[in-house]
């Protein structure tokens, strides 16, 4: 007998109820599932022959999470607590039954039911710290106990899933059953709970794993300590321990109350907001309105990489990770030998942290060749040029790629800022010509800006997005220009910490409140790190930038333990310089500016607005399709915080009509058009709208 409630149905095996879900694509706690649970709920409990009940899904997970969607709105149809309720209370055993996925709100239905049978394959996991909230339906007071209060923080402050196994063995899932037989193991476990008579357990009612940390505050703020490395800046991971300090130390409802207090101001705060933003644009990102999905694209079995240097290693590794074989180009022997070497090293590395194991390294290096000669790329689907920044090089390497590869191979270029059109020229196909700059280092950093020429064919585009999911990157597609997206904002921004300097600041002051903003480090820091000396020319320097004088100085960044800061030569910490600073000032008088002092207000203002502004120019040359493309570039390129959503985000929150006006004031002071806000910012201030919109 099968009863259907919009798309929860019920389906009775003799003394069995299967409550179906069929929300496609991932079973989201939306309104119709919400209020569908509740009725469907109600009429099996009312179900003389119905003895137990089993919570299933249909389509190709269990319950992946709530209809964020619906996160901001007004509640409309039945509460999800509701729902708890109508499970938590059900007179007849209720057994979750999962697969694929049972995170956030899913998972938390299935703490609810009174037992959880899972496949080996399954993930569980409550990531709402992701989203910049945290489990608000009563996760972070049930899981610490069953967990414990321990590692039930680590699991929500971190957002990650766990496996069935790790679930099974911590007591989360009570038995794993067969990959293939999921609900007809799941409707015999119901149907043996009743049998023999077992108790209906609620895991709200349990306590004897949070014995071990009641009474115990210090352990809490020890690990608040903790988070401020490893989550700085973040309110929501910070929330998630009150509650779980709640669930030990206060009676359930009141526990509960915590977590409602906290999530309500979370999800009503900027942070979450932010996030959620952030969350739909990377998605959106992936959506190019002339390449439709369902665009061919084409097969990529061999790729070719010209250079084995830091750049085109860590490219490599990000093709042979995923089984992908892999040809390197060098020059020379050594070269070559150093780059594969350097490989090797980076995977032992991750065998000796735990991430895989020996054998793992051996496949991917098995799957990596090198060679002297372009004329080896001949095989390859797609070449990925990663030679230092030369257009006359570059050129003249497409040339000659033009003439090796075979028809159809995509040739693309790992260029930081110059013209594509420009080096597609020099090939017979422009068409099959793209732009794939990866961030370093290119094995770790998610980014991959993908740069369209005038020319590039719509497969070639549809195949470098695809290729970049596959290698786990998050691609981005955007137009040519100098700089393309994230450099020139970053260009932006260094005009103006660089004149900051000039003007009174010192690159610490800069550093500091860009670093409390929330981005990993400063400019000044990031200068040292790269290497100041990079593009420096010791014969032809005349001290005209403070660059040029820290070089001849001797201090070249962090290589050389010294740069714009002193670095301790083995914890590499930084410490601000007396000397640095003194020729700073001289540098100043050297140019004739008299110094002043700037707020932290001003510092940020300077060094933000720039990149707010050139934002809105990029999209009114159509370089980026959309301003959240902008945000997901500099959130997962630069490091900025997510919890801000990114530049374009950010100026959104504060209020365009504030912006316009800030770079009106700045334009005045400073005399100069560098501030002139752009034509879009200022349309969108006057019509009251958001950029992100």
């Amino acid at each position: 007998m099968v009863a259907m409630h919009s798309v929860v149905s019920i389906e009775v095996r003799g003394d069995v109820a299967i409550v179906w879900i069929d929300h496609p694509p991932v079973n989201a706690l939306g309104r119709p599932v919400r209020d569908g649970l509740v009725s469907s709920l109600a009429e099996v409990r009312a179900n003389a022959t119905v003895k137990a009940i089993v919570l299933a899904c249909r389509s190709r997970t269990f319950i992946a999470g709530a209809d964020i969607r619906e996160f901001g709105k007004p509640p409309e149809g039945a509460p999800l607590l509701s729902v708890m309720d109508a499970i938590e209370q059900s007179d007849k055993p209720v057994v979750a039954a999962i697969f694929g996925t049972a995170l956030g709100g899913g998972l938390e239905v299935a703490l609810c039911c009174h037992y959880r049978v899972a496949v080996p394959s399954a993930k569980l996991g409550l990531p709402e710290v992701k989203l910049g909230i945290l489990p608000g339906a009563g996760g972070t007071q049930r899981l610490p106990r069953i967990f414990g209060a321990q590692r039930a923080l680590d699991m929500m402050t971190s957002g990650d899933p766990i496996s069935a196994i790790d679930a099974l063995a911590g007591g989360l899932v009570d038995a794993l059953v067969r990959e293939d037989a999921l609900i007809d193991d799941a409707v015999v476990f119901a149907r043996d709970l009743v049998t023999q008579q077992q108790p209906l357990r609620k895991v709200r009612d349990r306590d004897d794993k949070l014995t071990d940390a009641r009474g115990k505050p210090e352990l809490f703020a020890a690990y608040k300590k903790q988070l401020e490395r490893k989550s700085r800046g973040f309110e929501a991971p910070f929330a998630i321990v009150d509650c779980v300090q709640a669930a030990v130390e206060k009676p359930f409802e009141e526990g509960l109350a915590v977590e409602r207090d906290r999530f309500t101001g979370l999800m009503n705060g900027t942070q979450s907001g932010a996030q959620r933003y952030y969350f739909f644009a990377e998605r959106e990102a992936q959506k190019i309105p002339d390449v439709p999905k369902g665009t061919p694209v084409r097969g990529v079995a061999k790729v070719g990489i010209l250079g084995a240097g830091t750049m085109g290693g860590g490219i490599g590794m990000c093709f042979a990770n995923v089984g992908i074989a892999v040809h390197l180009v060098e020059v020379k022997q050594e070269a070559l030998d150093r780059g594969i070497a350097t490989i090797r090293k980076n995977y032992e590395r991750s065998v000796k942290s735990g991430r895989f194991k020996q054998a793992d390294v051996e496949t991917r290096m098995a799957l990596i060749t090198g060679s002297l000669s372009m004329e080896d790329f001949a095989p390859c689907d797609l070449v990925i040029e990663a030679v230092f920044e030369s257009m006359p090089l570059k050129k003249e390497i497409f040339a000659t790629l033009d003439r090796v590869c075979k028809p159809g191979a995509i040739l693309a270029s790992n260029t930081s800022g110059l013209d594509l059109n420009e080096i597609a020229s020099a090939t017979t196909r422009p068409g099959d010509v793209i732009g794939m700059h990866f961030f370093s280092p290119a094995n770790v950093m998610k980014l991959l800006e993908n740069v369209r020429g005038r020319e590039t064919k719509k497969d070639v585009i549809a195949t470098a997005m695809q290729i970049g999911k596959t290698i786990g990157k998050v691609p981005v597609l955007v137009g040519v220009c100098r700089g393309f997206v994230g450099n020139r904002l970053l260009a932006a921004r260094s005009v103006q910490s660089t004149q900051l300097v000039l003007l009174g600041a010192m690159p610490w002051d800069v550093d500091r409140v860009l670093y409390d903003f929330g981005l990993p480090m400063g400019p000044f820091a990031m200068s040292d790190l790269a290497g100041l000396d990079i593009g420096w020319n010791a014969t032809t320097s005349r001290g005209e930038t403070l660059r040029d004088r820290l070089c001849e100085m001797g201090r070249r960044g962090q290589k050389t333990g010294a740069g714009y800061y002193n670095y301790h030569p083995e914890t590499r910490e930084k410490s601000p310089e007396p000397k640095v600073a003194e020729m700073i000032e001289q540098f100043s008088r050297d140019k004739g500016v008299t110094r002043r002092t700037f707020s932290d207000r001003e510092i940020l203002e300077r060094c933000i607005l720039p990149m707010v502004n050139e934002g809105a120019k990029i999209l009114e040359e159509g370089i980026a399709i959309r301003a959240s493309d902008i945000d997901v570039v500099w959130v997962n390129g630069y490091g900025f915080p997510v919890y801000r959503g990114g530049p374009m985000r950010w100026a959104d929150d504060v209020g365009l009509p504030k912006i316009v006006a800030r770079l009106k004031q700045l334009q005045a002071e400073d005399n100069s058009d560098f501030w002139k806000p752009s034509a879009l910012l200022e349309k969108l201030a006057a019509e009251g709208k958001r950029i992100t919109e």
